[in-house]
């Protein structure tokens, strides 16, 4: 006879544990004749799937902007007129099958006249983004690598541009340097350089603490390939984004500026001299305002829209 034989039933119970019984056996023991009920398992909670794709919206702000590239890059295909050639007998005639979007004061057709409107007014905001996208991107490294004394100046020069308001700095610049299409390049882009230089300054501070940074700099490689192999390919993700948002910005800036006669002056077709010029004749001819009102409105929602995207994306809200 062994020990646990020896031992009680009663201590040989407080010593093992207890051993739980299903609810289907419970059942079944306490009412003979009954058969097991099997035990129904949690359900699964339900996931309803994301979905990624583009919306509607998004594909006409695409297609309208490739509209409006064509227009810019080739505006022949899109209106045969000649937007300057005036013509006093048909001025001011409504929208009609000969001239699809009517004629202005001076007779010019208003459709010719937007269409390489486009040219002016995309061509001097995205010179104006490239100039501020270079410049901020030398300032913003340059400040994100340097010592402190030297970041502290760039960067409250950085705060002081974006304090400014941007149209009220635009035209304080075009005060000094004259009016004109080169000077309207200037302006905007010193209006948009703090946008790109602090995003640039942080993304450095970033880059420069990482890890693969660290580790070249421990194997001795020279600081310029450094910058250049590691560092920059690094911080110019978010400009795509900067940009394609930027450019709706300075385009309403050049028509702005335009409007005030400080941007390309007339006869040049550019949408915001367009609009200060048939401003005189809203009762008698909108349709010489409704237009290129109508087109810097739709390419700046335009570029909003697929910027708006482009930053999600980046961020990774998107696949």
């Amino acid at each position: 006879m062994t020990v646990s034989d020896r031992e009680p039933a009663s201590e040989r119970s407080d010593r093992e544990p207890a051993v739980a019984v299903p609810p289907a056996r419970l059942a079944a023991d306490d009412e003979p004749g009954l058969d097991p009920v099997p035990a129904v398992p949690p359900a699964a909670p339900r996931t309803v799937p994301r979905r990624y794709g583009v919306r509607p919206g998004q594909v006409v702000a695409l297609l309208f902007l490739a509209v409006i590239a064509v227009a810019a890059l080739a505006p022949g295909l899109l209106s045969g007129a000649d937007p300057l050639a005036a013509d006093p007998l048909h001025a001011l005639a409504p929208p009609s099958a000969q001239h699809w979007f009517g004629t202005d004061h001076l007779g010019r057709d208003v459709l010719s006249r937007v269409v390489h409107g486009a040219g002016y007014s995309l061509g001097i905001g995205a010179a104006a983004i490239l100039f501020a996208a270079v410049l901020g991107t030398v300032l913003g490294a340059l400040a994100g690598l340097s010592p402190r004394y030297v970041d502290e100046p760039l960067s409250r020069l950085f705060d002081v541009l974006a304090s400014f308001p941007e149209l009220l700095l635009a035209m304080l610049v075009i005060s000094v340097t004259g009016p004109g299409a080169g000077n309207v390049i200037l302006a905007i882009g010193l209006v948009q350089l703090p946008n790109y230089a602090r995003v640039i300054r942080g993304q450095t501070f970033v880059v420069r603490r990482s890890g693969y940074v660290e580790q070249a700099v421990t194997l001795g490689l020279r600081r310029p390939t450094l910058v250049v192999r590691h560092v920059l390919p690094n911080i110019l993700g978010p400009l795509p984004v900067l940009a394609t948002i930027g450019m709706g910005t300075a385009i309403i800036a050049t028509s702005g500026l335009s409007f005030l006669g400080m941007g390309p002056q007339p006869p040049d077709p550019e949408w915001g001299s367009m609009l200060a010029e048939a401003r005189n004749y809203l009762r008698v001819a909108w349709w010489s305002v409704l237009f290129p009102g109508l087109f810097v409105t739709l390419t700046v929602v335009s570029l909003t829209a697929v910027g708006r995207r482009l930053q999600r994306r980046f961020e990774g809200r998107l696949p």
